[in-house]
């Protein structure tokens, strides 16, 4: 009889809590833990994320005469990507478990006010604060294919992650200065 940590609890028996129905553990991807995911796993959560990155910010970016192109500064890194309005911003950040892990790893969306300093930039912003944090994990869907699950509970397909940080963005793009 060990607790959470491995450790054989001191005391009588009678003493100790044991839950009647212990909570069924459930890895990233929806099931019981299997060990570490495979090199299938891992390549079509990646194929999302690319695919997440490129609704959000394309890396070539086609400019239309008499488009506005000041609105909103779409930013793109090998790891993630920067939305950037006047007065805010919506970041958001894959972070690859390792090879040997047992997780895919986690995407995080931050929405910001003020300007973010994007990695590498010589030039800095005065400072962003966090607003709104999600952390995501991949998971199977009921449906088949792939979703991200928030630490909540809440779930996501790409499309409809990608249309919630273009909401999260629409705050910003609304508001003309920086309070």
């Amino acid at each position: 009889m060990e607790d959470d940590h491995g450790m054989i609890p001191m005391g009588n028996p009678e003493d100790l809590e044991v839950p009647e129905d212990p909570p069924e553990v459930l890895d990233v991807r929806g099931g019981p833990p299997e060990g570490p995911p495979t090199v299938k796993e891992r390549n079509a959560v990646q194929q999302e994320v690319s695919r997440l990155f490129d609704v959000l910010a394309p890396e070539r970016a086609a400019h239309r005469m008499g488009a506005k192109t000041n609105e909103i500064d779409r930013h793109r890194t090998p790891r993630g990507c920067v939305l950037q309005a006047a007065a805010g911003a919506v970041s958001v950040s894959w972070f690859p478990d390792s090879a040997q892990g047992a997780d895919l790893g986690e995407l995080q969306v931050v929405a910001w006010r003020g300007t973010v300093s994007r990695p590498g930039s010589s030039r800095r912003a005065s400072g962003a604060e966090v607003e709104e944090q999600m952390v995501l994990r991949p998971a199977d869907s009921p449906r088949g294919g792939m979703v991200w699950r928030a630490m909540d509970g809440t779930t996501f397909s790409t499309d409809s992650l990608a249309a919630h940080c273009e909401t999260l963005l629409e705050r910003w793009t609304k508001v003309t200065d920086v309070e």
